[in-house]
């Protein structure tokens, strides 16, 4: 597929279930970071299809991550993945340019037909 995926959680627990529905929605090359700050490394350093990120990290929140991959000019579709359910922090981080929102627990199948709508359309 080619398709290039960004995942940003400071929990490698997490990163692992992310990253294996990537990997279930057909995304094999994909890039961690382990926190904001290192995301924005990353992003900047490569070209990306794709970003997942978490909200609540260390060094850079992913509400700025999200801020400041748009501040780029960039357009790639970003979900965020967050136990922040809150209707303020879901409109927050729209008005910020997210593309999708998914709140922690979460079902596998929910974030793969997130990923799929979104990287494969």
């Amino acid at each position: 597929m080619g398709i290039k995926a960004l995942i940003a959680d400071d929990s490698g627990v997490m990163r692992k279930i992310i990253v294996r529905a990537a990997n279930a929605a057909g995304i094999q090359e994909i890039t961690e970071a382990v926190d904001g700050a290192d995301a924005i490394k990353k992003f900047g350093a490569e070209h990306f299809d794709l970003v997942l990120t978490d909200w609540n990290m260390p060094n850079k929140t992913g509400l700025e991550v999200i801020q400041e991959i748009r501040a780029t000019g960039s357009t790639v579709p970003i979900i965020m993945v967050t136990t922040e359910g809150e209707k303020a922090s879901v409109l927050q981080a729209i008005q910020a340019g997210v593309s999708d929102y998914l709140t922690k627990p979460f079902e596998a199948d929910a974030l793969l037909a997130k990923i799929e709508k979104l990287a494969i359309a």
